[in-house]
């Protein structure tokens, strides 16, 4: 892995953070539905916790290690997350994680953008 710098560092917190928040709700989806529909509900709630753990290992493991693919590949949450905000889709019904998220994922993305895309060498002029 290269080395990793302060801005990396928190950019995968950022990311990694959405990634268990995704993981412990599918989790607690399957484990404890809160819905007349439990099948349903434990059913969005295993691809809620696959959903979370995919991203955690993309964001511990590619993205650590400047993997452009999983760079773009984690543009995935804002989307994501601007839909459920956007459609007022669940869980929850105040709305406030979802912007949480957005925010996270963005500075997750966009603050290592230099480790991703590094300028090019400038040539000295002759």
């Amino acid at each position: 892995m290269p080395h990793e710098n302060t801005r990396m560092r928190a950019s995968w917190i950022c990311l990694a953070v959405i990634g268990a928040g995704i993981l412990i709700f599918g989790v607690a989806a399957v484990v404890a539905p809160a819905s007349p529909d439990k099948p349903l509900m434990r059913a969005d709630g295993l691809a809620s916790a696959g959903m979370g753990l995919f991203g955690m290992a993309i964001t511990l493991g590619p993205f650590r290690d400047r993997r452009r693919w999983a760079w773009a590949t984690q543009w995935f949450y804002p989307v994501f997350w601007a839909a459920h905000l956007v459609g007022r889709l669940p869980p929850g019904k105040d709305h406030v994680h979802q912007v949480v998220f957005i925010v996270l994922s963005l500075v997750g993305l966009l603050l290592p953008i230099r480790d991703f895309f590094p300028r090019p060498l400038r040539q000295g002029r002759a």
